[in-house]
């Protein structure tokens, strides 16, 4: 089941980028001083990348841990 582990780091690894992406995405937009409505607009497009990248990460997470349950 080595290959369950490969997968699941390199699922995991894909999450963690989205979730550093989603993080510099938040913080140029509150450096940019937009006012509230533009904001919640920003966020409100940033938010379902954050989701899927935490489940990205959980899943890989998850790949890995049966990999090695299973080995």
């Amino acid at each position: 089941m080595e290959w369950l582990v490969y997968i699941g780091a390199i699922i995991s690894t894909v999450g963690l980028v989205g979730i550093i992406w989603t993080i510099f995405n938040v913080i140029s937009a509150r450096r940019a001083k937009l006012d509230d409505a533009e904001l919640r607009a920003r966020m409100s497009r940033i938010l379902p990348v954050n989701i899927g990248a935490l489940f990205l990460s959980v899943i890989g997470l998850m790949m890995v841990v049966v990999g090695v349950v299973l080995s």
